[in-house]
């Protein structure tokens, strides 16, 4: 015998496609498996152990169907697809979820289911609902609300509404982010499953929430209605109403239900209420409400009974986990608390650190600042010191210049009180040559009637000569007589006539030479006395201009001041020298 005779054959074997609401998977099955073999593998794969609640669903023709677990896989209508895609969701739901939903991948796959029904509109949920929905949502997936972490537009990428509800406002996504942030804040220290848990305890509250909708009719006139299976039992609803049924049979009011074909036959517990038939076109749907309902019964009897070992054991395992992770959290929160305790006291250290290092980078700038400074004041009292020596030199010097001046001011005193002493000399002697030239005047005005009474006698003289020439000549040769008589003072006559002979010659050249005499030195004092009254006025002027310029100087008077200082007569009023110069060249042109 070969080896290869020795090995086994290989058992024919088909691929599957497996997806759940957060993964994908592929097997690879045998053909005799049946449906159980397949669903069993995949809750082992993912870890279930409250099967009850799931199945394998595919589409069959635009319908969707469930896989049966007593049949084999290839023996039922599904696709001839390879891999064969079948997804995991969950077929019967709770009617508390909070009691029955014992393990946490049960939990998270509801979650996930329900979530996204909600956001496909299977399931109605009014805004505000929406909004408190997805604030549970954002705190499974993000956790605690960290304002430093969670950043305006966080939940941009995030689908968390439906699209009917972004539709019925007028309101931006970062005006419905700023909602949904606002409720997501107020769930810091809920953990994910916890949050999840929420999530599902407002949904199953919503109307259409775990309600598989078919389409009837109740009677061969097709009256349109739809069927609703749920954990609760069955409801009918009109075509355009899925919220509130018309008509409800609670599981614990049904005491059959049958089909025939086309036909449902609901029994209710009460013989005296009516059966309610109803009629299905298609026998798939046929058997898929007949499914669903079984399943839903079933599970709502099994609710009713006290729960399996199994059951009992996943619920203490389940409570034990809870209690384990609960004190986990707490010692997670504890060290959260104080790490973020240690974080915050840290940025306090490292913001008193980086306070300390400003400070102390501002104390440093300050002390370089205050050493500059005492540089510069060492400098500026360097320079001021040296201004002080050049002041207290200056000061001196200006001291000495006002002694000086003050020397300088004495001695223009004195000067001015000479000036004044020689003004006043000046001014005497000018009065005195006034009176001189008046008594000159006088004397030259006698002098000159002097002159006139001579000029008067010698004219007479002269006129009675030449009457006594004429007088005494002709008569002598004409008659001839005896000499004139003597006169009777003979001596008197010859004394008159030799007076008024020497008068006639020697007074008159005395009299012109000492007028002339007179004359002369009378100009040559005056043009003395003019030049020694001009030379006077200059230097009273240089004194004047002097003295105002040092006044100016040393007692910080203006000009004008100075000026007005020195304008006191020091000398003849203008008057008394006008007129007295104005004799003076009066008596000389006579002259």
């Amino acid at each position: 015998m070969s080896i290869l005779g020795l090995k086994k054959k290989q058992p024919k074997t088909f691929k599957v496609k497996v997806i759940t609401m957060d993964a994908e998977m592929e097997f690879s099955c045998e053909v005799k498996w049946k449906g159980k073999d397949l669903f069993d593998l995949v809750c082992r794969t993912i870890g279930l152990r409250e099967t009850w609640f799931f199945g394998l669903r595919y589409k069959v023709k635009d319908t969707n169907a469930w896989l049966k677990t007593e049949k084999r896989v290839l023996d039922q209508d599904v696709p001839k697809d390879s891999p064969i895609t079948f997804n995991f969701l969950a077929k019967f739901f709770p009617e508390k979820v909070e009691e029955e939903l014992v393990q946490e991948i049960t939990q998270h796959l509801f979650f996930l289911q329900v979530k996204k029904q909600i956001l496909d509109e299977e399931i109605f949920c009014s805004p505000e609902a929406s909004v408190l929905l997805a604030s549970y949502a954002v705190q499974a997936k993000y956790g605690d609300y960290d304002p430093n972490f969670h950043k305006p537009g966080f939940l941009a990428q995030d689908e968390l509404l439906p699209k009917r509800v972004l539709m019925q406002y007028q309101m931006t996504p970062d005006m419905w982010e700023e909602k949904i942030t606002a409720w997501y804040a107020e769930h810091r220290g809920i953990a994910r499953d916890e949050a999840e848990m929420e999530y599902l305890k407002i949904a199953q509250d919503l109307e259409m929430y775990g309600v598989s909708y078919f389409s009837i009719t109740q009677n061969k006139r097709d009256t349109e209605l739809l069927l609703g299976v749920d954990a609760q039992g069955l409801h009918i609803y009109s075509p355009n109403s899925k919220l509130t049924p018309n008509k409800s049979f609670p599981w614990s009011g049904i005491r059959n239900i049958s089909y025939s074909e086309k036909e449902f036959t609901i029994k209710p517990l009460d013989k005296k209420k009516d059966v309610f038939k109803f009629y299905s076109s298609q026998l798939r749907v046929n058997k898929l409400i007949l499914q669903l309902c079984i399943g839903n019964h079933d599970l709502f009897m099994r609710r009713r009974k006290v729960d399996s070992i199994e059951v009992q054991q996943m619920k203490a395992l389940a409570k034990e986990e809870k209690a384990r992770k609960k004190m986990e959290r707490q010692v997670l929160a504890r060290e959260k608390q104080m790490r973020e305790e240690a974080e915050r006291a840290k940025e306090e250290m490292e913001r008193r650190l980086f306070q300390l290092q400003d400070e102390a980078r501002m104390a440093n700038e300050a002390l370089i600042r205050s050493e500059e400074t005492a540089d510069l004041l060492a400098e500026k009292a360097q320079i001021a010191e040296e201004e002080a020596k050049l002041l207290a030199h200056k000061a001196a010097e200006a001291e000495q210049e006002r002694q000086r001046l003050e020397v300088t001011a004495l001695k223009t005193k004195e000067e001015k009180r000479l000036m004044e002493q020689k003004m006043r000399e000046a001014e005497t002697l000018a009065v005195k040559l006034v009176e001189q030239s008046e008594r000159r005047l006088k004397e030259a005005d006698h002098l000159k009637q002097d002159l006139t009474e001579a000029k008067d006698a010698e004219r007479r003289a002269k006129q009675k000569l030449l009457e006594i020439t004429k007088t005494t000549y002709p008569v002598a040769s004409s008659y001839a007589g005896p000499p004139p008589a003597a006169p009777e003072y003979p001596d008197a006559s010859a004394e008159s006539g030799s007076l008024r002979m020497d008068f006639k010659d020697s007074d008159m050249k005395r009299l012109s030479m000492e007028i002339e005499r007179e004359r002369l030195e009378y100009m040559e004092k005056s043009k003395h006395l003019q030049d020694q009254l001009k030379e006077l006025k200059s230097e009273i002027e240089s004194l004047k201009l002097e003295e105002q310029q040092q006044q100016a100087g040393l007692f910080g008077l203006p000009p004008p001041q100075a000026r007005a200082a020195y304008q006191e007569p020091m000398y003849l009023p203008h008057s008394n020298r006008n007129s007295a110069y104005m004799t003076q060249m009066a008596y000389f042109e006579e002259v």
